[in-house]
């Protein structure tokens, strides 16, 4: 059985760093270490043996505690095959529809460039399906394109995201959801479920803020919303000219939130 320990860390980027475990073995794969101090410990404490370590792109938030992590568990690195220049000291490059595994728990690789250009997630689609996503997918939005694309962004996540099952949970890099919801309130305003789920949101902290899943993003998100007729409506007040396509939507949209 697959347990994802979500892990806090109180900087400013709002990171959120991901222990998968092997319930079986006690194996853990360490996802994207920020604090890899806070994460070892947090291992110890469980009794977990950190055996493996991913990360889902270059940036330097996800890839700042690869060292202190390899020097005191001796693990092997694994990095987007595509990241061969960004990411030092890589043992396996991934490519996409690579297995990995940790303990008796295989995750699939999906390829999802468009954040960066060198950007992987990784899909458990066991018993309680989980998509641990980096900076490709929010809770209630998705990442930004300053080092990627959005139109390959958009591909990425219509082709290879948008059709996982409903039931698939959402682990992202950041604590975004409360920004993005307020956005998305902003884009869709008569969608009621944003604004209750706002309210929501708002009364947690970091620590017990809602792991959403496939479902309730395609209710929520509006990355994920695109055909919605309200937020067509005031996307084109701001972008006359736009296009009525899906991408130009999703780029539109994508633009506003670079300034919001």
């Amino acid at each position: 059985m697959l347990h994802i320990e979500r892990i806090t860390i109180p900087n400013p980027f709002k990171n959120y760093n991901h222990l998968l475990v092997c319930t079986e073995t006690k194996e853990a794969m360490m996802v994207d270490p920020t604090d890899a101090s806070r994460c070892m410990a947090v291992a110890e404490e469980n009794g977990w043996r950190i055996t493996q370590l991913v990360n889902t792109h270059e940036h330097g938030d996800h890839i700042c505690g690869n060292s202190d992590i390899v020097k005191a568990h001796h693990c092997p690195l694994s990095a987007p095959a595509s990241a061969k220049k960004t990411i030092p000291q890589v043992d396996r490059w991934l490519e996409h529809g690579d297995i990995v595994k940790v303990g008796n728990i295989e995750l699939q690789v999906l390829d999802t460039p468009g954040h960066t250009m060198s950007h992987i997630c990784l899909y458990y689609k066991g018993k309680n399906p989980a998509l641990i996503c980096g900076d490709t997918l929010f809770n209630a939005g998705v990442g930004n394109c300053y080092s990627g694309d959005p139109e390959i962004l958009y591909e990425s996540i219509k082709v290879l995201l948008f059709p996982l099952p409903d039931d698939t949970r959402i682990y992202p890099g950041h604590d975004y959801i409360e920004t993005n919801l307020g956005f998305a309130a902003k884009r869709e305003p008569d969608n009621t479920y944003i604004t209750e789920l706002l309210d929501e949101v708002s009364q947690q902290n970091p620590d017990t803020r809602l792991v959403t899943s496939m479902e309730l993003e395609r209710k929520m998100n509006p990355f994920f919303r695109l055909k919605s007729p309200s937020i067509r409506k005031t996307l084109l007040t701001e972008f006359p000219g736009m296009g009525d396509s899906d991408k130009e939507v999703f780029i539109h949209l994508r633009k506003l939130r670079d300034s919001w």
